[in-house]
């Protein structure tokens, strides 16, 4: 559990509270990398996630591929990301879905080669932030298509106050988030507990 306080302890130290729902991280997590940090968070994500069948990993462009990709060497398998808009160079067999950002405000297609996903694969979901968790809902329909069953879902930093987490588990799903942020408010950032399944 080391590795949920040092998560939790740089986005107090460094993290830049932007209003009252926005925290930004890129200065460590999705921008600068701070690969030490990863690989403690990659290895935390294998802990948690050491009871599943899990034969690849599975994010979205851009932010979770760092992520992904560390965690991946912990499990000893490859990594499939989801990319956003239309490429010619993925082909036109694919699978895909639709992602609203909610930092960007505005809805992006994604999609995945049907090469590189099918119903053999048994899936972790990792991704850097969960908020109303648009993106993981996008991945997880994108799962359906190809009838891959979803092992878990590993968040780095999850919006308590917002309801992505909450439906997650209500779905069944299991998540499992590093950090949680329960409220930012008056420039202070409030932790709270790790939710599990």
């Amino acid at each position: 559990m080391i590795e949920l306080k040092l998560l939790e302890d740089r986005i107090r130290d460094q993290g830049e509270i932007v209003g009252d729902d926005i925290v930004k991280v890129d200065m460590f997590l999705n921008h600068l990398i701070d690969i030490e940090l990863l690989c403690a968070i990659g290895k935390e994500f294998r802990n948690l996630f050491a009871g599943e069948k899990i034969n690849k990993i599975l994010t979205i462009e851009a932010s979770g591929i760092g992520i992904a990709c560390i965690a991946a060497q912990y499990f000893n398998v490859p990594v499939v990301f989801a990319k956003k808009g239309v490429n010619r160079n993925v082909g036109s067999d694919i699978y895909t879905g639709e992602v609203f950002s909610f930092t960007k405000n505005q809805k992006t297609q994604i999609g995945i080669s049907k090469n590189y996903l099918t119903a053999e694969d048994r899936v972790l979901i990792i991704d850097d932030f969960l908020a109303n968790g648009e993106a993981v809902k996008g991945l997880l329909g994108i799962c359906a298509q190809a009838g891959a069953k979803v092992e878990g879902i590993g968040v780095c930093v999850e919006k308590g106050f917002q309801p992505g987490g909450k439906e997650l588990r209500a779905m069944g799903y299991h998540v499992e988030s590093l950090a949680v942020i329960d409220s930012v408010k008056d420039g202070v950032i409030r932790f709270g507990s790790y939710p599990k399944k």
